[in-house]
């Protein structure tokens, strides 16, 4: 089984090939209600693990049959920081990659590991998990392997993003019932502010999870927005589970809205009618809302307020 696959196109990373470091079988540290692999205990540590030498030889061919790669991306069916030999692998990516970038989707859990840390610190991106803040609510959405910790998972992260020179994303998943009460979203907001990141990607079930949980619509998803502080680079990435009803705004609603909270355009056909988006277009083009990449992902925000947006 080749542990590559793809190409596949994201519209947050571009064109990305993967790199699945547990291909044969599920190994993770956690056991999340939405994943969207079949349930599987908790592990601390991989039991089947892949030559470091099969997946270069992978990777090498894959490259050769697909040249316009914009990312490698290191994954796994399971956590890929459980992977031993990260650092070598990563090293031995530095060497033939060229102009493409590299990027790792973890949990969270092994960066307090020093050499997961150092090992992370070699990528051009990286994309960490953060689905709660309180003990009780992340053992019950991640259901970790014992002896994880938020606590110092949100201290590991902080760390990181005050060390790390590439492009740090984070990636908050929310569950109807179990991470998305307001007291949890405070708990989050509060670890938050002090973690320096390119953008915080909020989003929900997509596929079909592990257990019999549900996702949030869009329009909870964005009232859910609200309530982080305005100065983080909130970005809601899902919108499979539902459509909101578009709404009529004034100029000044248009302004205000996107003074709270800065949308990209797929948040505005979904929120504004066709008049409101009209209005949105003249301000456009008159100069009263500007727009800000956050890493390929376009925001609209008022022109007058874009120095005090907090960024990395």
């Amino acid at each position: 089984m080749s542990t590559i696959f793809g190409p596949v196109h994201s519209r947050r990373f571009g064109v990305s090939l993967g790199i699945d470091l547990s291909s044969s079988s599920k190994q993770c540290n956690f056991d999340c209600l939405y994943c969207e692999l079949a349930p599987a205990p908790a592990m601390a540590h991989q039991h089947t693990i892949t030559p470091v030498e099969t997946i270069i030889t992978d990777l090498q061919e894959a490259l050769i049959n697909h040249p316009t790669i914009d990312v490698i991306t290191i994954t796994a069916n399971g956590e890929p920081t459980m992977y031993p030999y990260l650092s070598e692998l990563i090293d031995q990516i530095d060497q033939m990659k060229g102009n493409i970038q590299t990027l790792i989707l973890s949990n969270s859990a092994c960066l307090s590991d020093k050499n997961v840390f150092n090992s992370l610190l070699k990528l051009d991106q990286v994309k960490l998990s953060l689905d709660a803040a309180t003990p009780e609510t992340f053992k019950k959405i991640d259901r970790p392997a014992e002896g994880i910790e938020i606590s110092t998972i949100i201290e590991s992260i902080t760390r990181f993003s005050h060390t790390f020179k590439g492009k740090l994303f984070l990636e908050i998943l929310f569950v109807k019932g179990i991470n998305d009460s307001l007291s949890e979203i405070k708990a989050l907001n509060t670890a938050l502010l002090d973690i320096h990141c390119e953008r915080i990607d909020i989003g929900t079930i997509d596929r079909p999870p592990a257990y019999a949980v549900q996702g949030l619509r869009f329009d909870e998803l964005y009232a859910l927005s609200h309530h982080f502080d305005p100065t983080l680079p909130i970005h809601i990435v899902s919108r499979t589970h539902a459509t909101a009803t578009p709404s009529i705004y004034t100029d000044e609603e248009i302004l205000a809205t996107l003074d709270k909270r800065p949308l990209t355009m797929d948040d505005i056909d979904a929120l504004f009618d066709s008049e409101s988006k009209e209005r949105f277009q003249n301000l456009l083009k008159q100069e009263k809302i500007t727009q800000i990449d956050r890493s390929n992902v376009i925001f609209f925000t008022p022109t007058e307020n874009i120095h005090r947006k907090r960024s990395k």
